[in-house]
């Protein structure tokens, strides 16, 4: 068997979508002649890759990785629930999360990552695994979270297996405090944040920008009762403060208990631990948000498929 070259095989993956390792087979079993083996590749069924990569991928998992005070997320999608099932896809979405804990900050990043246990990239794996099971796999987004002293806490809502479920949380806690008291805390406040979907740490850290929509909204709500421009600034102004108690982590009303402000929370657990707790950060993702799913007809899909 002939050799060829990495940038032929490059070459033959781009306009193919086939694995990596499929298309070095492809131009070896046809002398590196890249025409026949885009042809190979089609006679097998191993191009249909680029093909799946149109379809809408929402379902699938959020990842999460924990090591000494790093935490990552990672939400790789697929087509349907069915695959989110997967003992492959789910050991890919683990296996990914912990390639963030270093390479996590943009998802171009992660995905020329080199992925465990191979010596190919998390794309290249991606790619492989699209071309076995048969639907369109998409590693959508991921985050890093790490804290110089304290630690970082997570929390997996309805998880399908160890570390990967449908809602993924990260808490940064810097403090000089008792790491297991600390973890203990920031698993029921990342468990709050997933509950209660706060914004932001503190009023200083919401976007402008979004406070800025709010009041358009509301200003346009108080115009409507045809009050005066100083009343209606003050209805806006009252209005903006209720927002704030709910979207802000600190003035949320701790879930846990149903009754508590987060910050007198923090305040207190900073009793017990005897020295201060800052929240440094937090990460919330849920899986498929933002994502537009697509309309399917089921009984218009078959008939189409059986016409001949």
């Amino acid at each position: 068997m002939s050799q060829v070259s990495a940038p032929l095989v490059k070459q033959l993956r781009e306009q193919t979508g086939a694995g990596m390792m499929d298309c070095k087979k492809a131009l070896i079993e046809t002398g590196a002649d890249i025409e026949q083996a885009i042809d190979w590749l089609r006679k097998k069924g191993l191009s249909a890759a680029a093909k799946k990569s149109t379809r809408v991928a929402s379902e699938g998992l959020v990842a999460l990785a924990l090591e000494n005070n790093v935490g990552a997320l990672v939400e790789v999608n697929a087509e349907t629930d069915f695959v989110a099932r997967n003992t492959e896809f789910q050991n890919f979405a683990v296996q990914t999360a912990k390639v963030a804990l270093i390479d996590g900050a943009q998802v171009e990043k992660l995905s020329v990552a080199p992925y465990p246990g191979t010596e190919h990239s998390v794309a290249d794996e991606l790619i492989d695994m699209v071309g076995r099971i048969g639907e369109n796999m998409v590693v959508r987004r991921c985050s890093m979270l790490g804290v110089d002293r304290g630690v970082v806490a997570g929390y997996l809502h309805n998880a399908v297996t160890p570390n990967a479920g449908k809602i993924g949380v990260l808490v940064g806690l810097e403090s000089v405090g008792d790491e297991e008291s600390l973890k203990k805390f920031g698993h029921k406040l990342a468990m709050h944040i997933c509950a209660a979907r706060p914004v932001s740490v503190d009023k200083d850290s919401v976007d402008p920008a979004l406070i800025e929509r709010e009041k358009a909204v509301l200003r346009e709500q108080a115009q409507g009762a045809g009050k005066s421009s100083e009343i209606v600034e003050k209805m806006v102004e009252g209005r903006l403060n209720k927002f704030f108690k709910e979207v802000i982590l600190q003035e949320q009303i701790y879930v846990i208990d149903g009754e508590s402000v987060v910050k007198t929370v923090i305040s207190s657990f900073e009793k017990e631990l005897g020295t201060s707790v800052k929240i440094s950060g937090f990460v919330r993702f849920e899986l498929g948000e933002g994502v537009e799913k697509k309309d399917e007809d089921f009984a218009a899909e078959v008939a189409a498929q059986i016409k001949p």
